[in-house]
């Protein structure tokens, strides 16, 4: 089943084409990464298939419908978005903000009920945020407030997660344990795609892997190989390991120095 695909989607602005045509089908269950170098139109797709960039031709489907054709309250029910470095000025407390993941389904008066309490709950400890609960989230580290905004964005169970740079400023075992996350919550039946720049936490987790260069798709695959990695990044590197075990060593161009990237930042 297709839950969403894009259809030869081509974005304009400012005079500068930063996507070209770019299509591909994606379902229900699966963790899709989205790569590429900076500039290659990786958050523009993604805003692209959040419903919130309109593209200048070509079109999104959701299910059996346009995405054009729904409003951003309809989208907000089925779908979940986290953008790039977002910003919160309101002095919330950390369990408010992660409840705001569940503004469309909540009644219209009265306070949380006890089921939408429990996924605030269930959230807060999927992101090892359960004892800053009652924090203010305007004081949180900028690695706490990624993980508060991530679980702002899995709390109302969506059937298509869509997250921009998830894991940026996160630890090493924060970022593993995120990705993780995702890969659980892809198994459970939810579409997840996420923009990343960790090669290795790319390599390791997502099921499937779209790599963007100048704006096309320059490969849409299962494996992220060393040979995608050097026509999308111009590097070489030595991938070693299987499954989550996987680890990249990315190599100078002279191959004379190496830059191990096997514990991700």
């Amino acid at each position: 089943m297709i839950l969403i695909a894009a259809e030869n989607v081509t974005v304009k602005r400012g005079g500068r084409t930063i996507l070209k045509e770019v299509s591909f089908q994606a379902y229900a269950g699966e963790f899709v990464a989205v790569l590429g170098p900076n500039g290659a139109g990786k958050s523009t797709l993604l805003k692209v298939l959040a419903g919130l960039l309109k593209p200048s031709s070509g079109q999104v489907m959701l299910g059996a419908k346009k995405l054009s054709s729904f409003s951003l309250r309809q989208l907000a029910a089925q779908r979940a978005y986290l953008p790039q470095n977002p910003h919160l000025e309101w002095s919330i407390s950390v369990e408010r903000l992660v409840a705001l993941g569940l503004t469309p389904r909540l009644p219209a008066t009265g306070g949380l009920p006890e089921r939408l309490s429990l996924a605030v709950t269930k959230a807060l400890g999927q992101c090892d945020l359960y004892d800053k609960r009652a924090q203010t989230a305007t004081t949180l580290s900028g690695g706490e407030f990624a993980r508060a905004m991530l679980a702002r964005a899995v709390v109302s169970d969506p059937g298509l997660l869509i997250v921009d740079e998830p894991i940026t400023g996160l630890d090493p075992r924060h970022a593993m344990q995120s990705m993780q996350l995702l890969s659980d919550i892809a198994r459970s039946g939810t579409l997840v795609i996420a923009s990343l720049h960790d090669l290795t936490l790319a390599a390791r987790y997502p099921s499937r892997v779209i790599v963007l260069v100048d704006g096309s798709v320059a490969g849409d695959t299962d494996l992220l190989t060393e040979e995608l990695i050097h026509r999308a990044f111009g590097v070489k590197v030595l991938v070693t390991g299987q499954g989550d075990s996987r680890a990249l060593t990315i190599l100078s161009t002279s191959e004379k120095s190496a830059l191990s990237v096997e514990n991700p930042a």
